[in-house]
This record gives structure tokens, sequence and C-alpha cells, in this order.
């Protein structure tokens, strides 16, 4: 792999209560190329969101990044503050939220919220920004988009609202992409167009893009490669044909085996016994262990082994065989 255009190591993110430190994020560490697009998958409560949370620096106190390193192409980023992270985030870093209203201005046309995010981090002049603004809503799909850049964001549907969050995350012309559950709220025709219009964007414009979801449908679609998350860990990593067709964490075979197209026809889905547990009550061990048909005494009585940014393996002490047997 070339240098990769996101890089994380270690990250642990802590949030101190009155019962103890939680770790949302407990020693995570992977790579996102230019053109890349990665999976971040898990139930919720995994970590996944929080994880891009830290990258943008949008963590809530007293949420905050206890150890580890980010860097956004080369450059350590975790550690900026204030105005630097804000410049950062529109310029280097574009956000795409699961509800498009939370990043858009009620109050204001698309055109000027488009128009005034270009002037804040590219050096052009107001007409040409207004120029850009039209072809970044022609680019992303907005049919009429001369006559529909001076709409306000109430007057479009989730969909084309979802189209216009697109445009303003990638009209700075970011590196880096973070896309959280961007189309959990959309119906599935809908879904289909937005996972198709990510692709062809990422290639396009050789971005690298964090996309966050729980649908594995989503995932097998849009991903190059998958990090699979539970309670804060990282449980596997590697592209994404070789975790989902040959899952070697027993937790990633459980949620393959809950997704309709694995059930090939049965009656039922196959279900994870339990739930994932709390953070301030994680088992001692593998915190999957519980759940897990495979475990051993090794496994309740050791935390699981923690992945490198490029392990293409399980963090499992005993990890499926990789062509699907036990």
């Amino acid at each position: 792999m070339s240098d990769p255009i996101l890089s994380i190591r270690d990250l642990t993110v802590e949030i101190p209560t009155r019962h103890g430190i939680l770790r949302p994020v407990d020693s995570v560490s992977y790579d996102i190329a230019a053109g890349e697009i990665l999976g971040v998958v898990g139930e919720s409560g995994a970590g996944k969101s929080m994880a891009g949370n830290a990258v943008i620096g949008l963590l809530n106190p007293p949420a905050h990044i206890a150890q580890g390193e980010i860097r956004l192409k080369g450059q350590r980023i975790d550690q900026l503050t204030g105005n630097a992270m804000r410049r950062l985030r529109g310029k280097e870093i574009g956000m795409v939220f699961q509800d498009p209203l939370t990043s858009l201005n009620p109050l204001l046309q698309i055109g000027d919220q488009l128009t005034e995010t270009m002037l804040a981090h590219l050096d052009i002049s107001r007409d040409e920004a207004q120029k850009r603004a039209i072809a970044a809503l022609e680019e992303v799909g907005i049919p009429g988009a001369a006559d529909r850049v001076d709409s306000y964001p109430h007057e479009f549907s989730g969909g084309m609202r979802q189209r216009v969050v697109i445009a303003l995350a990638l009209c700075a012309e970011p590196s880096l992409i973070i896309a959280d559950e961007p189309t959990t709220a959309l119906d599935v025709s809908v879904q289909a167009q937005i996972i198709a219009l990510l692709k062809r964007l990422c290639r396009d414009r050789g971005t690298a893009v964090m996309l966050i979801t729980h649908d594995m449908g989503v995932i097998a679609e849009t991903a190059d490669r998958v990090a699979v998350m539970y309670a804060g860990k990282l449980a596997e990593l590697g592209p994404v044909r070789d975790v989902l067709t040959e899952p070697r964490h027993p937790y990633t075979k459980g949620l393959m085996g809950s997704t309709p197209l694995a059930s090939k026809g049965k009656a039922r889905l196959h279900q994870i016994p339990g739930a994932m547990p709390q953070l301030d009550a994680l088992p001692d061990g593998c915190a999957f262990h519980p759940r897990c048909p495979r475990a051993e005494g090794k496994c309740r009585a050791n935390p699981a082994p923690t992945l490198a940014a490029h392990d293409n393996r399980a963090a499992c002490w005993f990890p499926l065989d990789p062509k699907g047997g036990a």
C-alpha cells in the first residue's frame, strides 16, 4: 500500500465516570488509502462512530483521546484543537451523517451553504464558488441544479438532501470523507443510489472514505476493506471479500449468518446469543467470550489479541479456519 491518507494507531478513547473509566474505543489501528472505502461495521455500541468522531475532533467532553495517534497524509492531527481542527474539518475532512438536516442550515439556501464552505477553504472568488456550487450539485445527481441551487433544505426529499450533504462534504476537495450511517434513514432504492454515488465519487476523485454502518449488505456493496468492531476493539480486519466469505472471527461469522443473504432460504436467520456488554460491565478476558460458541478457558482469562493495522486476521485466540471450517 502507498502512504495512506488516514492512519490510526493504537487509538484509545476514554470517558471518566463515577464508576470508573470507560473505553468505547480501545487500541484500534487501521489505515485508509487514497481511493479506498473502508467499511467500519458492528452492532450499536461497538465504538465505530466514536472512532470516527475522534478522527474529526468531535468527541463530547469528558470523552477524550487517551492514547494513540491519528495521522492525515502523514500529519498528526489528534493533538489539534480550536481553529486548527475546524480548518482541517472543512478542507481536508468531509463529513456525511445519517440525518442530513444535522449538516444543513434550514435557514440558508443550499447554494449559499456550498458557496460559503468553498470560500472558507479554497482560494477562489465568489463567482467561481457559485459556479462550482452548481457543478457540485450536478455531480451528485441533483436534477435542474442551476434552479435548485436557490432552494432551502426542506424543499428536498430525504434522498436528495443526502446528495446535497455529500456535495457539501466534497466541495472543498477533501482527502477523506467520514460517512456515518449515510443510508440508514433512506428507503432501499435510494440507499442503492447513494451507495453508487459514494463509490463513483471515491474512484473519480481518489478520496479516502471511512464508511460507518451496521449494515453488512452496505459493506458488501460498497467497501474495499472492512474493519469489524466489538465492544470498542477491532475484531477482524481485511479485504471485504475475504472477511465476508471466509470470516475468521466468530463474531464476524455471527454477523454474516444473521443476514438474509447468508441464510440461503432457511426459515430462520442465525442469531448471536446474548447482547453486547455495557462498557462498565465488560467480562474478564475476551469481551465476546460469553456469546462465543468456541470460547475456552484462555478466552475467559486473557484479553483477545490486538490487531495491527495491516493484519488480515481475527483478534481471536481460536480463529475459524480460513475456509470457513471449525
